[in-house]
This record gives C-alpha cells, structure tokens and sequence, in this order.
C-alpha cells in the first residue's frame, strides 16, 4: 500500500471517509515520516 499523500487526503476529506482513512490522515500529519524513511 502506497503512503498517502496530502492530495489524497484533499481527495478523501470531500467524501464520506472511512475510520481506516481518517487513521491515515491522522498519522499522516502526527508522524514525522521523512525523518523515519
């Protein structure tokens, strides 16, 4: 699975989102991910 990417999260805040999703988005803006990669 792809990391999501701030585009797709526009994307999937204009429709009804999923409990996975929104984890997703979550973590997104929580976890430094460029300083783990």
């Amino acid at each position: 699975m792809k990391q999501m990417t701030f585009a797709d999260a526009e994307y999937a805040s204009k429709r009804k989102q999923t409990r996975k999703e929104l984890f997703l988005i979550e973590m997104d803006q929580v976890v430094p991910w460029k300083g783990l990669i």
